[in-house]
């Protein structure tokens, strides 16, 4: 049935009031650490857990890192303030800003985690699904709503989507994270191309609607999302996320990682069968249509008109040049602020939300790059902010420029980093900005640096990128970058992922830097941009460039230590969180099949008939995974297991469904039923009959074999 979701904003109304879901979800952590902490839940299992409740492990042992999820990176001054609180309470007092759009905070005790989470509850945030399998943060361009050239501002249905998504049943256990993405304009400058989900406005006959791409991504293999829709009308955009995500779900790989995100399956399947199955879901959906009411667009609440005879600080016409631009609302700029490496102090953060409430909208937008993007200054009061930002170290000139360059905390906080690149950023932007200064006002070339190859900097997505690897030099280990070039987005739109070229020295990185300036200046064609001339000249041409900087004959001792540190280079690389081992029992899986079957119940009594229906589905097949586990069978995807208990139980005469069908059909009704309170009401009795015979057969099971239930050491559990 359609549903009409009425976009708000996310500010809250009052400040300090926790709301119930998110209460519930604090003391739910608070017990499950407690439950860890006194052993009775196992590691690998409460880690899974707590990710999906942004608690991140950290390179160092004993602190986490905490990461909050802030839909199209909108952020309040009130509540930059209670985040900057937070960071001086409970952590080192740096907040770091992401590429997608979130703010992190390290160096966290995990027992803290509860009391920080409550504190961001009281300002309207949240760090549900914030990391783990489930739909992250959604991005969004950070000048949606004053670009000149967007058709309309894409922050309603952004909030919409995000709120959609936030602890549904869909999207809470599956292989791998899910991104979505949403760009202002045709420019993408929200990276759409390499993200699970992108959406791009486009107007039909005045009507709302989006170009749809899906299965693009970056790491080790990027790919480029493909084109599904030119147009699909606004209120389609939800339930196709719904329902690819039901595929996802179903049929996306768990066993190995490297292969379970959402753009292998879209290559194993093919476009064409992705699509098929999606449709094939949709029918089932608890909101085929889900309408958006678009708000009036009006100026938000600003302060008063401060007019001044105040003077500029020298540097002001090059930061007004460089840092801001008129926005499409007549009479007003948005000024953008770089960031170094991400990182803010807790005390900057508190004085810059005073100037943003004396000079702008209370609106701040974290962006991609991971800076700050200020809204809806008045020209007059450009002198007087400039002059503020100026005192607090906030006026750097060349935000998203290439001195502006993307990396992520590598080695200095991540157990995934090979090398460090904030480290390097912070070498390669002195050499920027002291030897190439002209670049700042005219070059197209984005620069962006990743600790490993995951690409959590967006190394793949940058015309110069970086990232962490290392070169043998027996008897030792010196660190080192991959150069990749050609990556990124072209004026019309059109995304690419950069091609790796060449591994170098890590301190040799600065003078490759220079080296592909130098012959880019030098060969280009008039008005060339940069991916133009790689594309012309070819990856082996810049291979040629840069090998001379790849010999290791000459390396001296500086060369193998890494860039900001004192001590001599060590590789060392973690486990990431994402991944792990499990030491597990069918016994306990068994007992999470009950758990599901009760959240299903819990949904029926709100009255959340499709919610109660998914988690029936799920206490079904986690029950089937738990027999198929105890004979030793692989559970690498939903629908394997679906298939493989029919196989092993139903047709070896192991187990009689009570209607004694064949188990895809019975389990999988749910696909062909609108979500009814009939419906749902019938299949939560299917599910609780069946887990019931599931306890039934494991009880038989073990009885037969002594009473000694069956140690699980694999992956194959994560199905």
């Amino acid at each position: 049935m359609p549903v009409r979701y009425t976009a708000g904003c996310t500010t809250p109304q009052t400040m300090d009031a926790v709301k119930h879901e998110d209460q519930k979800d604090i003391e739910e952590l608070r017990n499950r650490i407690a439950g860890y902490r006194s052993g009775q839940e196992d590691e690998e299992r409460f880690k899974l857990y707590r990710l999906t409740r942004g608690v991140y492990g950290q390179r160092q042992l004993g602190v986490q890192m905490f990461r909050t999820k802030i839909p199209y990176g909108k952020i309040t001054s009130a509540q930059l303030e209670r985040i900057a609180d937070i960071s001086d309470t409970y952590t080192n007092g740096n907040l770091h800003l992401t590429t997608r759009q979130n703010i992190q905070l390290h160096f966290v005790k995990l027992d803290d985690s509860p009391a920080i989470w409550e504190e961001l509850a009281k300002a309207g945030l949240t760090a549900r699904e914030a990391c783990g399998n489930t739909v992250r943060n959604l991005t969004a361009s950070a000048t949606a709503g004053i670009d000149p050239e967007e058709p309309f501002d894409v922050s309603p249905y952004v909030q919409a989507s995000f709120e959609y998504f936030l602890r549904n049943p869909i999207c809470q256990e599956m292989g791998r994270k899910i991104k979505p993405a949403f760009s202002a304009s045709e420019r993408d400058s929200a990276f759409t191309y390499f993200h699970d989900f992108g959406f791009i406005p486009r107007l039909q006959e005045g009507a709302h609607g989006f170009k749809v791409v899906v299965g693009g991504g970056l790491g080790a293999v990027g790919m480029v999302a493909q084109t599904v829709y030119e147009f699909l009308p606004a209120n389609k955009i939800i339930p196709f996320m719904a329902a690819c995500i039901r595929v996802f779900d179903r049929y996306g790989e768990r066993e190995k990682r490297q292969k379970a995100r959402m753009k292998f399956l879209v290559k194993k399947l093919g476009l064409p069968r992705f699509l098929e199955l999606a449709e094939d879901e949709w029918q089932a959906l608890p909101h085929p249509v889900y309408d958006i009411e678009y708000p009036a667009q009006a100026l938000p609440a600003l302060p008063e008109d401060s007019s001044t005879d105040e003077a500029p600080a020298p540097g002001f016409e090059r930061w007004k040049t460089l840092n801001t631009f008129p926005q499409k609302q007549h009479g007003f700029y948005a000024v953008r602020l770089k960031i170094p490496r991400g990182d803010i102090h807790a005390d900057t953060a508190r004085a810059l939300a005073k100037v943003v409430r004396a000079y702008a909208a209370d609106d701040i937008r974290i962006t991609v790059q991971q800076g700050l993007l200020l809204r809806f200054v008045r020209p007059q009061a450009l002198v007087p902010l400039y002059n503020r930002l100026l005192q607090l170290g906030l006026a750097e000139v060349g935000a998203n420029s290439i001195a502006d360059i993307t990396a992520c905390p590598g080695t200095d906080t991540c157990a995934l980093g090979v090398t460090n690149s904030t480290g390097l950023a912070a070498e390669l932007e002195h050499v920027l900005l002291t030897e190439y200064d002209e670049l700042l006002e005219d070059c197209d070339i984005r620069i962006k640096i990743s600790g490993c190859m995951n690409s959590c900097g967006q190394h793949m997505a940058a015309q110069i990128g970086f990232h962490g690897s290392s070169i043998k030099v027996p008897p030792r280990i010196a660190p080192a970058m991959q150069v990749v070039l050609g990556g990124g987005v072209a004026p019309d739109g059109q995304g690419f992922i950069a091609q790796k070229v060449i591994k170098l020295p890590a301190k040799r990185i600065p003078q490759a830097l220079r080296s592909l300036i130098a012959d880019f200046q030098d060969k280009r064609g008039p008005a060339q941009r940069f991916n133009e001339y790689f594309q012309q000249q070819g990856k082996r041409y810049f291979y040629g460039l840069l090998k001379p900087l790849a010999e290791t004959e000459s390396l001296g001792e500086e060369d193998f230590y890494d860039w900001g540190q004192d001590e001599a280079y060590r590789q060392s690389i973690g486990v990431g969180e994402c991944a792990g081992v499990t030491l597990d029992v069918v016994g306990t899986i068994i007992a999470e099949g009950h758990s599901k079957l009760e959240l299903g119940r819990e949904a029926y009594a709100a009255e959340a008939w499709g919610d109660a229906i998914y988690h029936a589905y799920s206490s079904m097949v986690v029950g089937a995974k738990a027999l198929l586990l105890a004979a030793d069978v692989r559970c690498n995807t939903h629908r394997g297991i679906i298939d493989d208990f029919q196989k092993t139980y139903v047709e070896g005469q192991n187990f009689a469904l009570p209607e004694a069908q064949a188990f895809p059909d019975w389990v999988l009704e749910m696909k062909k039923q609108p979500p009814s309170q009939a419906f749902a009401e019938a299949y939560l009795k299917r599910a609780a009959d069946f887990t019931r015979s599931v306890a039934q057969e494991r009880k038989r099971q073990l009885n037969a074999g002594g009473g000694n239930d069956k140690l699980v050491v694999d992956n194959y559990y994560k199905a």
